[in-house]
C-alpha cells in the first residue's frame, strides 16, 4: 500500500496539488488521468519521493518494495541488457555484486565465509537463483529477443531500451509499481502481453498512460486530477469517460426527477458491467459498481476539441492505386512489391513492425521522398490532406496563430480563422501565441484545423494521436469513426486502430499482407501470425 497525507504541491502562483490524501491499495491497478499539464508524471515522482511535496507526506510500509519505470535512457549504457533488468531489484543486485567480489578474492577468510553463508541465505529468500530466467522472461515477453539478452545498452535502439528499463521496472515483483507511459514504444503484441502482466500482478499498480485500450484492460480505478484534487472512481477509464458524459447529461436536465436519473446510472451499470473483459478487473469493478449513486458520478472540467473533417467534393470511384512499390533505408528493405488499390470508403490502417515502413509509405504518396521502384497514380477527383509525423518545418515561424493559420484559408477575415483556432480551444489570447513555442500537443491540434480548412475527401494520418492528451484522442478518434470518405493511417492506439479500421494493410520486408478486418480480429488470427512470420524471415534469408 502507499498512501498521502495532506500533499500540496505549487510552482509560484500555480497549484498543482492541494491537501491530497489519498490510498492506493493491493490488488488494484489505479489509472493516473487528468488533462496536460495537470501534474500526473509530477504526482508520481512525489510518490516515488523524487520530488518533495511544499506539505504533506507519502507514506509506504518499511517493507515495501517500490518499482519505477526509469525515464534516463543512458543511465544503464555500460550493462547488458539482462543485467539492467535484475538490477531492477537493487538489494537483489547489491548481493550479487557482493557474493562475485567476496568469491573473487584471492586470500578468502573464514570471515568473508561467514558473510557469504549470510548473503546466500537471503540471495535464497528473495529467489535469486530464478532471476536470470525471470529476466529473460520478462525481455522476451517485451519483444527483446534472446540473442540481444546480452547485448550493452549502448549498443541497442532508443525502442529496445525502454522495453529493457520496463522490464527492470516489473522485475521481481515489486509491491508498488509506478509506470509513466508504459506502452511508448510498444507494438501490439508487446502492450497485451504487458496487459496480461499486469492482469495477473497481485500488488499495487500506478500507471499513466494515453493509451485508453490499456488503461480500459488492466484498471480497476481511476484517479483523476481536477481543480488540485485526486479525486477516486471504481472502473476503468472507459467507465470513467461515459460516466462523466452521463453526468454532464443529467445535470444539463435539471427537471429530471432523481429517481429517474437512479434509474438511468443503474442500467449504465448494469450495460458496462456485461461488456467488461478481464476477468479480475470486472469481478472487482462489478462489486465497486453495485455501491455507486448519483451523486458519485461528477462531470469533469476537461474541454474536448472539436475536430470534424468534410469533404468539399465527393470522391469518384478511383481512389488511390499502388503497384510494386519497393523501398530500402540504409541497404536494409523495409517494404519490398507493395500492390493495392484503395476503394472508396475505406478506412486502412497501414502498420508494420519497422515504425518507418508506414511513415516513408505515406512520404512517398505525397512525393516527400521517392520509392527505388514501382509506381502510384491518385484518381481524378481526389483532394487528399497529409497529417505527417513529424510537424516542426510548419512552426518554424514567428507568427501567431490566427496569421499561421490564415496562411492556409481562402476565407481571410479574421472571425472566420479564429472561429477554427477555437474549435481547437485556442480562444481569446490563447490565439495569439507564436506558432514556435507551441507544445508537441498544441501543434497537432493546429495541425488538424489546418486539414479542416483543406476539406480534404482523402485524409492520410501517420501517428496523429502522438502528444495528444486523452481528451484530444477521444475527440479525434470519434471524428475519424464518423468520417463519410476515405482514410489511410498509422497508429500505436490499438483502441483508436480498432475503432477506425475497416482494412489492415501490413508493409513487410517480405511483401504486404491486405486484411479486410477489425484489428483486433488481425492480431488474434493465427493464420495472419504464421504469414508475418514468413514475410518477414524472408527478408532475413
Amino acid at each position: 500500500m502507499i498512501s498521502t497525507n495532506n500533499v500540496s504541491l505549487s510552482y509560484g502562483k500555480r497549484t498543482l496539488f492541494e491537501d491530497v490524501t489519498i490510498k492506493f491499495v493491493p490488488g488494484n491497478c489505479y489509472g493516473l488521468i487528468g488533462a496536460n499539464g495537470a501534474g500526473k508524471s509530477t504526482f508520481l515522482k512525489i510518490l516515488s519521493g523524487e520530488i518533495e511535496p511544499n506539505t504533506g507526506s507519502v507514506e509506504i510500509p518499511a517493507n515495501a518494495r517500490l518499482a519505477v519505470l526509469k525515464q534516463n535512457h543512458f543511465e544503464y549504457d555500460e550493462y547488458p541488457a539482462l543485467q539492467t533488468v535484475i538490477m531492477g531489484h537493487k538489494r537483489l543486485w547489491d548481493i550479487m555484486q557482493e557474493k562475485d567480489a567476496i568469491y573473487a578474492k584471492a586470500d578468502f577468510t573464514d570471515a568473508d565465509g561467514e558473510r557469504a553463508a549470510e548473503l546466500e541465505g537471503e540471495f535464497a529468500d528473495l529467489e535469486g537463483w530464478n532471476a536470470e530466467y525471470e529476466a529473460a522472461e520478462l525481455l522476451s515477453g517485451l519483444g527483446i529477443t534472446e540473442d540481444l539478452h546480452y547485448t550493452l545498452m549502448k549498443d541497442l535502439s532508443g525502442s529496445e531500451k525502454v522495453r529493457i528499463l520496463l522490464a527492470q521496472a516489473l522485475f521481481g515483483n515489486p509491491d508498488i509499481l509506478l509506470l509513466d507511459e508504459p506502452t511508448n514504444h510498444l507494438d501490439a503484441e508487446s502492450i497485451m502481453w504487458l496487459e496480461n502482466f499486469l492482469d495477473n500482478f497481485n500488488n499495487t499498480v500506478i500507471v499513466i498512460s494515453h493509451d485508453r485500450h490499456f488503461l480500459d484492460a488492466v484498471c480497476t480505478h481511476v484517479a483523476d486530477i481536477d481543480f488540485g484534487k485526486i479525486k477516486m472512481f471504481a472502473g476503468n477509464y472507459g467507465f470513467w469517460y461515459q460516466s462523466s458524459q452521463l453526468a454532464l447529461k443529467q445535470r444539463a436536465d435539471a427537471n429530471k426527477k432523481t429517481e429517474d436519473k437512479r434509474k438511468e446510472l443503474e442500467e449504465f451499470i448494469r450495460r458496462f458491467s456485461a461488456n467488461a473483459s478481464k476477468s479480475k478487473q470486472a469481478t472487482s469493478r462489478a462489486k465497486l459498481l453495485e455501491k455507486l449513486t448519483v451523486e458519485d458520478i461528477q462531470p469533469s472540467s476537461r474541454k474536448y476539441p472539436y475536430i470534424a473533417f468534410k469533404p468539399e467534393r465527393e470522391a469518384g470511384n478511383q481512389i488511390l492505386h499502388v503497384e510494386n512499390l519497393s523501398k530500402s533505408v540504409d541497404g536494409q528493405p523495409i517494404f519490398t512489391d507493395i500492390s493495392f488499390m484503395v476503394d472508396k470508403g475505406d478506412k486502412i490502417a497501414v502498420i508494420g513492425r519497422n515504425d518507418i515502413a508506414a511513415s516513408t509509405f505515406f512520404k512517398i504518396l505525397f512525393e516527400e521522398d521517392k520509392a527505388d521502384s514501382g509506381d502510384f497514380k491518385w484518381g481524378t477527383t481526389i483532394t487528399s490532406s497529409f497529417f505527417p509525423k513529424d510537424n516542426q518545418e510548419f512552426f518554424d515561424t514567428d507568427l501567431n496563430l490566427v496569421d499561421w493559420l490564415r496562411q492556409y484559408s481562402v476565407e481571410k477575415d479574421e472571425s472566420f480563422i479564429r472561429g477554427f483556432l477555437g474549435r481547437m480551444l485556442f480562444s481569446g489570447e490563447e490565439s495569439l501565441k507564436k506558432a514556435n513555442v507551441l507544445s508537441g500537443g498544441e501543434k497537432v491540434r493546429c495541425m488538424f484545423s489546418r486539414m479542416m480548412l483543406q476539406s480534404g475527401n482523402v485524409l492520410v494520418f501517420d501517428e496523429p494521436t502522438n502528444h495528444l492528451d486523452l481528451e484530444s484522442i477521444t475527440a479525434l478518434n470519434n471524428s475519424l469513426r464518423d468520417f463519410d470518405g476515405t482514410i489511410l493511417f498509422s497508429s500505436h492506439d490499438l483502441q483508436f486502430v480498432d475503432t477506425i479500421a475497416n482494412r489492415i494493410i501490413e508493409l513487410t520486408p517480405g511483401g504486404i499482407i491486405d486484411k479486410r478486418m477489425t484489428y483486433e480480429e488481425y492480431l488474434a488470427d493465427e493464420n495472419i501470425k504464421e504469414l508475418r512470420k514468413k514475410m518477414y524471415a524472408a527478408a532475413l534469408v
